[in-house]
């Protein structure tokens, strides 16, 4: 059951990544939009993990005017790269990014793996810089690779956002490409002393706020499946951070998406 929360606020709220194409939102989908819809969420865009989901996401995104889904392949579903499939939806009109893809080596730092990761994540960027679309970045235990490849990408990236900011000083750096830095309930974490420390230090106008819904809900709601609605309990952690009235905050992040995403209204 969707948390039927109430939020007063002027500010809208676009969610930059948000799994709504994920199996435990089949029961209450509408019910949760229509409720996230009515306190202040504006967008959410949809990443794509697996390809062969894709088509769950495009019907949402043409039901919902407020839903964008993106193309692409998440490194751990190197397996089911299409480039195919990818290039027949990057140019839907709901389409506004290309991820989320990158390097994961959390689970196993095998060259072979590596090599996979890589070939499907240049494969992608490559697409990113033919249609000239943002790229959604996962990168986990990955720094130096993530890093190394987007700055070799990126005279001809448009940008991008890194996904889950994982506090990294060396991928921090990239904002003089024009990549953008999603911070979502890991935030709010006790644990989460390095990106508490290097959030100041994140130009404003580079922040976004995501959910990585179904996973990693904010405080208090750790352990419990996410939802765009909570992405007011990140904004307020936010803003208390960095001394910034919460509203002006989520107008600012708001903004920030729509410059990354949604520049020239080619997809508002």
């Amino acid at each position: 059951m969707f948390l039927e929360l109430d939020f007063s606020t002027s500010a809208k709220i676009i969610d930059t990544h948000c799994h709504l194409d994920s199996e435990v939102f089949a029961d209450d989908l509408d019910e949760l939009l229509e409720h996230s819809f009515k306190n202040a969420i504006d967008k959410v865009i949809i990443p794509a993990a697996n390809p062969q989901d894709l088509s769950k996401s495009v019907k949402l995104c043409e039901r919902y005017k407020e839903l964008y889904f993106a193309v692409g392949t998440h490194p751990y579903e190197c397996d089911k790269f299409d480039e195919k499939l990818l290039r027949e939806l990057i140019t839907h009109k709901k389409c506004v990014a290309v991820g989320e893809c990158g390097f994961d080596y959390y689970h196993s730092k095998d060259e072979a793996m590596k090599t996979s990761q890589r070939l499907v994540f240049e494969a992608q960027l490559e697409l990113a810089c033919e249609f000239q679309k943002p790229v959604i970045i996962h990168s986990r235990e990955a720094n130096e690779d993530t890093y190394q490849t987007l700055k070799k990408y990126a005279p001809k990236l448009v940008g991008g956002v890194l996904h889950c900011f994982n506090a990294s000083e060396l991928l921090l750096s990239l904002y003089e490409y024009n990549f953008y830095f999603g911070i979502g309930g890991v935030l709010t974490f006790k644990n989460a002393k390095n990106l508490v420390s290097i959030l100041p230090k994140i130009p404003k106008e580079k922040l976004l706020l995501e959910t990585d819904a179904p996973y990693l809900s904010p405080e208090p709601f750790r352990g419990k499946r996410n939802e765009p609605i909570l992405t007011h309990f990140v904004a307020s952690k936010m803003a208390e951070l960095l001394a910034m009235p919460r509203d002006e905050l989520i107008a600012l992040c708001t903004h920030n998406a729509k410059e990354l995403f949604f520049k020239e209204n080619k997809a508002s």
